[in-house]
């Protein structure tokens, strides 16, 4: 019942607020709540937008966001996967409040999320793309969303619950949807939030027709970390299951329909759901490059074979961004045109952070830095001023108040995150100095550990538990590879108590306990057997 009366109390808070604002407003203006566009591609590192100064690949349209509004450098999430991170994004609780800390527990549709309130106090909603969460979407006057996690080629769609198959490319459908709700079904007389979500850059890494040999006439050098052996970490990062040389498959992963040995790899059966037009184009681009491949591969070195490997992935991975930063360029030409840049709100982020082959690894799950820092920019002209950058320890979890203070509805007591709308307008200095992050998915796909943690601006302590029970702690500033654990080391004792007590401190504030993860754990494994 409490929760219930959460949302009624903070509905009807809103409702009256929102009568107030709009008493005079003739029927068939704008506006004069903010309209918020929330764009969330799947896997995209921050490492591969041109803005966060990397030099991977070029993203001019995603960019724009932060030369006319602000980049944040340190955004992190809370649970480094896909369906719980999303799942944090709606209803702004830990994955162990609102109860989906793994891809395979089911997700509360009814509990409060920002669309729902949003919805209550005159905004239309709309979700299209990806959500990963199964159920129907609440909270949308419309929704168009992939079932799981989608296909890049013909995919399938459920909307408004109605299974409907769209020929085509995943990236420009959605993007083609999301413009078209917002041209032609939408009242022109309420604000809108649309939840624009893209399923690329996800694993695995399919461009569209037109992306298909773009970078070919490059040579990507890998991360100065790929090669590690990781000395000086403990067993979760030695017993992982995501080395791009090592663990990514050759026809999924690499495209290959026979590997290099002559066996078959299945792939062939990916490229059934292609149409004939779809699939020429494909193996006309692909077919070429791996036959050069294979005859190559008699005589090459192990190191040149995993330099091949990670020159595939992270091709394949940028071109799939390019169409990605194409439908951003769509988006903010039509708001552009349409007149409503000025009043609307657009942020660019991701479920989480992604290995670019940083220690060898594709993948995410860790509180490593490369997937525990997420991208994040922000336009919004009344309020943020172009250039600015945050460096403060944001989180997944600020989006719901955040959104919602923008919209002038109070967030609901549940909600734990932070609004950080005076953070970025430049009004204030003051924000938290750490922030609590969980993993759960284990022991699955990747073997990543499970772990818990906390990070400040200059350090970061980890607990793996479970099969295991080691301690990490690393300094970000004299080492920020992560490549030394120096929980063990003398000169770091301070530290180290320091940061325990932080971590204690945020366990209690947020309502976690070693007993919430035998309980996870428990059912976890209880659904795997």
């Amino acid at each position: 019942m409490k929760k219930y009366n959460t949302v009624i109390r903070t509905t009807w808070a809103g409702i009256g607020s929102l009568a107030l604002l709009t008493a005079c407003q003739n029927k068939n203006e704008e506006p004069r709540q903010p309209n918020i566009i929330y764009i969330m591609s799947d896997d995209h590192a921050y490492q591969a937008i041109s803005a966060y100064g990397y030099g991977l690949n070029r993203t001019p349209n995603i960019d724009r966001l932060a030369k006319e509004g602000a980049l944040f450098t340190r955004s992190t999430v809370t649970n480094s996967i896909s369906a719980p991170s999303r799942a944090v994004l709606l209803t702004g609780k830990h994955s162990f409040v609102n109860s989906k800390v793994d891809n395979v527990q089911p997700f509360d549709w009814d509990q409060p999320n920002f669309p729902k309130l949003m919805q209550a106090n005159g905004y239309q909603t709309a979700m299209i793309g990806k959500i990963h969460l199964d159920g129907i979407p609440q909270g949308f006057d419309f929704s168009m969303v992939l079932p799981g996690q989608g296909q890049y080629y013909n995919p399938d769609f459920l909307i408004n619950g109605k299974k409907i198959r769209k020929e085509g490319y995943c990236t420009d459908i959605i993007t083609e949807a999301t413009l078209d709700w917002l041209k032609n079904k939408r009242d022109p007389g309420k604000p809108f939030c649309v939840l624009y979500h893209q399923k690329a850059p996800h694993r695995n890494w399919q461009p569209a027709p037109e992306y298909l040999n773009l970078f070919d006439d490059v040579t990507f050098e890998p991360p100065s970390t790929f090669f590690d052996n990781y000395e000086g970490r403990g067993r979760a990062a030695k017993e992982q299951e995501m080395q791009v040389h090592g663990h990514a498959t050759w026809g999924h992963d690499f495209k290959m329909i026979v590997d290099p040995q002559g066996d078959s790899t299945g792939f062939h059966r990916e490229l059934e759901r292609f149409t004939p037009q779809q699939r020429e184009k494909w193996l006309a681009a692909y077919t070429p490059k791996n036959e050069a491949f294979k005859a190559s591969y008699p005589h090459l070195t192990d190191e040149q074979i995993a330099r091949w490997k990670y020159n595939r992935y992270i091709k394949d991975y940028l071109r799939t961004i390019q169409s990605v930063d194409d439908g951003v360029g769509q988006l903010l030409d039509y708001l552009e045109e349409a007149g409503l840049s000025e009043n609307t709100i657009v942020v660019y982020t991701s479920d989480q952070g992604f290995y670019l082959g940083e220690h060898g690894w594709f993948d995410k799950r860790f509180m490593y830095e490369e997937s525990f820092r997420t991208p994040l920019l922000i336009r919004y002209p009344k309020e943020i001023r172009p250039g600015t950058v945050v460096d403060k320890l944001v989180q997944n979890l600020d989006f719901a108040p955040t959104l919602l203070d923008y919209a002038g509805i109070t967030p609901p007591e549940e909600m734990q995150g932070e609004t950080f709308r005076e953070l970025v307008a430049g009004k204030t200095d003051e924000w938290r100095d750490a922030v609590y992050y969980t993993y759960y998915e284990y022991p699955s796909v990747h073997m990543v550990k499970r772990h818990y943690g906390v990070a400040t601006e200059r350090y970061k302590l980890m607990h793996f538990y479970y099969d295991i029970d080691e301690w990490e702690l690393y300094d970000l500033h004299t080492d920020p590879m992560e490549l030394r654990n120096v929980y063990n080391d003398p000169g770091y004792a301070g530290v180290r108590e320091t940061m325990h007590k932080k971590l204690e401190e945020l366990r209690r504030q947020y309502g976690d306990s070693d007993e919430l993860d035998k309980k996870f754990l428990k059912e976890y494994l209880e659904h795997q057997n």
